[in-house]
This record gives C-alpha cells, structure tokens and sequence, in this order.
C-alpha cells in the first residue's frame, strides 16, 4: 500500500459535544479548619471551638462573621433516614486572638476526631 491510501483508511475522529453545565445555585459558605478546642496551659474546654476561617488573617475581619452559623458534616457508618451523612451545627461567637480564629459554639460537642477538618462557615444569618 502506498501512503496515500494509508491517510485515506484512516477514520476520522468524532468530534465530541460538550455538555452544557446546568446553573449551579451560588455556595453559601466558605471553608474553616477545626483547629482545637479552646485551652489554658493545664485545662481544656471543649464547649469552645477553634477554628481558622479560609482567607481570613485578622481579627478586624473576624466581625462579619460573628453569628453566623458553623456546620461540620461528616459520613457515619449506618444510615438513618436514607442516608450516611451527619451534620453538627454551631454559631461563631467570638473572635480568638488576633490573627483571624474565631470561637464557636456546637449543639454537640464537635469530636477530637475532627480536629483539623473541615467545616462550612455559612453565610447566614446576614447583619446587611
């Protein structure tokens, strides 16, 4: 066989569509770190929780966020009520310290198994 009727064996490649993306509804929350509980040199209290709010770095900015709610959603291992997923909500309280930590307060707790996971800081209630 000579090339060109090579090049004309060849198929041509489908060119694939590309799917629109459907509207998605706007995120309602910004990502935060448990860090810890809050703490003194011997004790701990772990009715306060820390955490490190993404992009936040001082306590000047920690304001817009007093009051809001704090959700920790995490898989348990059996399902209730059709499904796995567990949520833990809190409200942020206070600022800690000066470089952007805010305390906050759970309905239950928040599990030493969490530190350094995760958290939703929603974006609601508003003070606008």
């Amino acid at each position: 066989m000579s090339q060109e009727q090579k090049k004309e064996i060849k198929p041509k490649k489908k060119q694939i569509k590309k799917k629109k993306k459907q509207n998605k509804s706007p995120r309602l929350h910004v990502d935060g770190i448990f860090m810890g509980y809050r703490r003194g040199l011997t004790t701990q209290k772990t009715g306060t929780s820390l955490i490190k709010i993404v992009g936040v770095t001082t306590r000047k900015e920690t304001e817009w966020y007093l009051g809001k709610k704090v959700a920790f959603v995490y898989n348990a291992s059996r399902h209730h009520n059709g499904s796995n997923v567990r949520t833990i909500w809190g409200k942020i309280t206070s600022a800690h310290g000066n470089s952007g930590i805010v305390r906050a307060k759970f309905k239950r707790n928040l599990p030493a198994i969490a530190m350094g996971k995760k958290v939703r800081v929603m974006m609601y209630p508003s003070n606008i």
